[in-house]
C-alpha cells in the first residue's frame, strides 16, 4: 500500500498524484465500487478506511467522501454518485479495519451501511499505548515512519464537485500508509505485551459508538440543566428529548430547534399556554414553526407530570468538597504512573474515573483490566492509607510504605 510513483496516469486509468503521493483510483461508478468491495472482501487481512464529511447545518454527518485501501489498491469513492451500502460486506468480514481517530467515522458508517467494522484498529488509540500520546495522523506518520502527508486545507468543501486534484490526493493519502503504520505499532505493542490492551480499547470504542443515543438523556449535555431541582428536571428531560427527536427527524442541528438557554428557562418556569412561550428567554418565532409550538407545549406537559421513576438522572459527578484534595493527589499519581509506563494518561483514566475511585465506586474503570494493573491498585493503596506519595528528589513521585509518623520539625 502507498507505493510512490511519478505523476501521470497508468495503463489502468489510475491517477498518480504529483511529487510522489500514492497512486489511487477515483470511483464514481457503482459497478467499479462493487468490484472493489468484492475483491477486497475476498482477501483476508487488513484494509484501511477514512471518510470526509460535513455536519455544520445538519443533525447527521453527511458523507462527502470515502477512502479505502486494500493491499496496493487505493480508492477514493464519491458517495454522491455511488451507493456505499455494499461496504457492509467488507466491514462485517473477518478483515481488520484500520482507521485513525475513528469516532466520527464510526457514526457515519453505521448510518450509511447499517454496521460498523467487526474488527477495528484505531492507530491513534494504539499510539497511546507506546508512549506517543494521541497525535494527529500527519504527526504520527512523520514520527513513526518518516512520511509527510500532503498539506491539507481544513476549509475544503468536500461536497463540492468537481473536487480538486489536490483534495483527492490529500484524501487518498489519509489511508495510503495506515497498514504500514499499524504494522509498526502492532509489532511494538506485541513486544511490550500490550497488544491485547490496545485491541480491547479499540473494541470498546467500536461497541460504544454502535449504541444509539437515548434522547431521554439529552438534557445531561446541558450544563445548566444538571443544576435543576425537583419538577424542573422532568421538564428539562422531556423538552430536551423532544428537541433531540425533532432535530433527527428534520436533520437539522439541535441548537436550531431550541437553544440550551430556552430549554433551561422553560424547565425553570414551565409555560402554561402558547402565549407564554413569547416571553421565554432565548426562544423566538423561528423555533415555533411547523407545529413545533404545539409539540413543545405537549413536551412541557409531559415533563411537569413526570413521575420520579421516569426521571433519568445523570451519573453522579464529582466528589464531596472534603475529598477534592484526594482527587488532586490521585490525579497527580495517575499522571506519574502513566508517564512511567509510557502510556497516554488520557487513556489510563479520565477525571471521572478518578473521582469514582475516590468515592469508593467499585464500577470505576480503574479497578478492572489493564487499568487496574497500571494505576488502579496503586492509587487504591494510596486512598486506603497503606502507602504515601513522596518526591524522589528529582521531580518525580514515588509510592512508599506509610510510616504513620509525622515529619520531623
Amino acid at each position: 500500500m502507498g507505493r510512490r510513483r511519478a505523476a501521470g496516469v497508468d495503463r489502468d486509468g489510475a491517477v498518480t498524484a504529483p511529487s510522489g503521493p500514492p497512486t489511487y483510483r477515483w470511483l464514481d461508478d457503482q459497478r467499479d465500487f462493487d468490484a472493489f468491495i468484492e475483491a477486497a472482501s475476498s482477501r483476508s487481512g487488513v484494509f484501511a478506511l477514512d471518510t470526509e464529511f460535513h455536519r455544520e447545518r445538519t443533525y447527521f454527518a453527511h458523507l462527502a467522501l470515502l477512502q479505502l485501501a486494500a493491499g496496493d489498491d487505493i480508492a477514493v469513492i464519491d458517495p454522491l454518485e455511488v451507493d456505499v451500502a455494499p461496504l457492509r460486506d467488507l466491514l462485517d468480514s473477518d478483515a481488520v479495519c484500520v482507521m485513525h481517530a475513528a469516532s466520527q467515522d464510526l457514526e457515519i458508517l453505521e448510518r450509511a451501511c447499517g454496521v460498523g467494522p467487526r474488527h477495528l484498529v484505531d492507530t491513534q488509540v494504539a499510539a497511546g499505548f507506546v508512549g506517543l500520546g494521541s497525535p494527529g495522523l500527519g504527526v504520527l506518520l512523520q514520527r513513526r515512519l518518516g512520511i509527510n502527508l500532503p498539506k491539507a486545507d481544513r476549509l475544503t468543501d468536500w461536497l463540492r464537485r468537481p473536487l480538486s486534484d489536490e483534495a483527492r490526493t490529500y484524501a487518498a493519502a489519509d489511508v495510503a500508509h495506515l497498514d504500514e503504520l499499524w504494522a509498526s505499532l502492532g509489532a511494538e505493542l506485541e513486544a511490550r505485551g500490550r497488544l491485547g490492551w490496545a485491541l480491547d480499547e479499540c473494541d470498546e470504542l467500536r461497541r460504544r459508538h454502535g449504541e444509539p443515543f437515548d434522547p431521554d438523556v439529552a438534557w445531561w449535555r446541558i450544563k445548566e440543566a444538571r443544576r435543576l431541582k425537583g419538577r424542573a428536571r422532568g421538564v428539562a428531560q422531556a423538552v430536551a428529548a423532544w428537541r433531540e427527536r425533532r432535530a433527527r427527524q428534520l436533520d437539522r442541528p439541535v441548537r436550531h430547534m431550541l437553544p440550551d438557554l430556552a430549554v433551561v428557562a422553560i424547565a425553570e418556569r414551565p409555560p402554561r399556554t402558547r402565549n407564554d412561550l413569547a416571553v421565554v428567554r432565548g426562544l423566538d418565532g423561528r423555533h415555533l414553526k411547523g407545529g413545533a409550538a404545539d409539540e413543545l407545549m405537549l413536551a412541557v406537559k409531559t415533563g411537569v407530570a413526570m413521575e420520579d421513576g421516569d426521571l433519568r438522572l445523570p451519573p453522579r459527578d464529582g466528589v464531596d468538597s472534603t475529598f477534592r484534595p484526594a482527587v488532586t493527589l490521585a490525579s497527580a499519581w495517575v499522571s506519574q504512573l502513566s508517564r512511567d509506563a509510557d502510556l497516554d494518561a488520557s487513556l489510563v483514566a479520565t477525571r471521572a474515573d478518578i473521582e469514582a475511585l475516590v468515592r469508593g465506586d467499585d464500577t470505576s474503570r480503574l479497578l478492572s483490566g489493564w487499568r487496574a494493573e497500571v494505576a488502579g491498585l496503586p492509587v487504591r493503596r494510596l486512598l486506603e492509607g497503606t502507602a504515601a506519595l513522596a518526591f524522589d528528589g528529582e521531580g518525580s513521585l514515588v509510592l512508599e510504605a506509610r510510616s504513620h509518623r509525622p515529619p520531623a520539625p
